[in-house]
């Protein structure tokens, strides 16, 4: 991670004040710094915390960035993981230190955020076509000679408004073609022939420079291994052909881009096939879930699931929430919901109780459904569920966990709170 402002930006988060703002922390923490209450080492189940709170377990987050720094190394590949799952600076600067080309990102105002906390590479997998954000990208680049971004086209019409934004700056925008993962996928250019158009496009214009290709195999309609494998075939087919046709020329390296968080096997098995091109070829994998997994959507696409010899990711949320309703026998409620869970793929998965200091596995319990502020649960008659019982909760989806916490505690095993990750959504 780059010193200065950067820097300086991340050590500022340390000063923040504990307030109204920041869910599940201790109230008599109000007023403290973020430094001066992670300096008291607080227990997250004897310290004062108020449920709902969510935490991020110290141990597992460190195995998964090792894991996956481990894993890039292995299979000759570049990482930027997609950081629009957890908008976090604090991890985006442990994912640069354990071996991260960049960050990937998607809209503007999340490259923002990480050029305020001195992110020096950005890949925005997206097509940008606002003229006021393509002049900030314009005057970034302009006042950082350090400061990459590159970022997708997909269409002519797309090249047209970028260009007409650019007029004058001072440094081209680097591009790739995103290449469509199938009709019926979500962005992209269908077709190999629509994709020549739009580098033909991007070369007849000063301010876009062409620089490769990619595409995200996540979008694969009915995703399975074959048909995963064949997108991306197509994918590097597309970057080799380009490179015969002398597309580009005079670039440094040619970037070849894929990777969400369930088929990184698949994109490191057809990457390590690219033929030598007219460049060195930058083979860039954008997978970000993995900084926390989950207990549910990822728990059972993992590629390490289905190569276990390459490892495995630990899920490192938990949710705690307490029971505030006991109605029936069949029946209870806890205080954390729809606010607070992320709920877009699985429900929260109901996985330890605890009471008076001690921890045991939540049987017999099981999420139905959440309402606003409430969890839905129903109990068998195994279920040792009282009132002011704290349960833990697995979620599913990464990317929708983060975006309900701005300052998440980070806990050790057994439960000591040893910093707070500040998120920007």
């Amino acid at each position: 991670m780059p010193r200065g402002t950067g820097a300086e930006a991340l050590a500022r988060l340390t000063e923040e004040r504990v307030d109204h703002r920041f869910k599940g922390l201790p109230p008599d923490a109000e007023g403290l710094t973020v430094a001066e209450l992670a300096a008291q080492r607080r227990n997250l189940f004897t310290g004062g915390f108020s449920t709902p709170v969510l935490a991020l377990s110290a141990e597992r987050l460190e195995h998964n960035l090792a894991l996956m720094e481990a894993y890039a190394e292995r299979h000759g590949l570049a990482f930027a993981p997609h950081g629009k799952t957890s908008m976090a600076p604090q991890l985006f600067r442990r994912q640069i230190e354990h071996g991260a080309w960049g960050i990937t990102l998607a809209v503007p105002h999340q490259v923002w955020v990480a050029r305020a906390f001195g992110v020096e590479r950005i890949f925005l997998a997206n097509e940008l076509v606002d003229p006021a954000a393509l002049r900030r990208v314009a005057a970034e680049l302009a006042a950082d000679p350090a400061f990459r971004l590159v970022c997708y086209v997909d269409s002519v019409r797309g090249v047209e408004l970028m260009d007409a934004a650019l007029r004058g700056a001072a440094r081209p925008v680097d591009v790739v073609v995103e290449l469509a993962a199938g009709d019926g996928a979500r962005t992209g250019v269908r077709t190999e022939a629509e994709c020549a158009a739009v580098a033909d496009a991007v070369a007849a214009v000063p301010t876009l420079r062409l620089v490769g290709v990619a595409g995200y195999e996540g979008e694969v309609p009915r995703a399975d291994t074959g048909r995963v494998t064949a997108y991306l075939r197509r994918l590097t087919a597309l970057a080799a052909d380009f490179d015969r046709s002398g597309r580009f020329a005079g670039v440094d390296e040619i970037v070849v881009s894929a990777g969400g968080s369930a088929w990184f096997d698949a994109v490191a098995d057809v990457f390590a096939a690219i033929p030598e091109l007219s460049a060195p070829v930058l083979k860039l994998l954008r997978s970000g879930a993995y900084v926390s997994h989950d207990d549910g959507h990822y728990r059972r696409l993992t590629p390490f699931t289905r190569v276990p010899q390459e490892g495995a990711l630990e899920p490192a949320f938990r949710l705690w929430a307490q029971v505030v309703s006991r109605p029936s026998a069949e029946q209870a409620f806890v205080n954390a919901g729809k606010r607070d869970a992320a709920h877009d793929l699985d429900l929260p998965e109901a996985q330890v109780v605890r009471r008076d200091g001690t921890e045991r596995p939540a049987d017999g319990v099981t999420v139905t459904g959440l309402s606003d502020q409430h969890a839905w649960l129903r109990t068998t008659g195994e279920a040792d569920l009282e009132v002011g019982d704290w349960v833990g909760f697995g979620l599913s989806h990464p990317c929708t966990s983060f975006d309900k916490w701005q300052l998440i505690p980070l806990a050790e095993a057994d439960g000591t709170v040893v910093d707070y990750i500040r998120t920007f959504f």
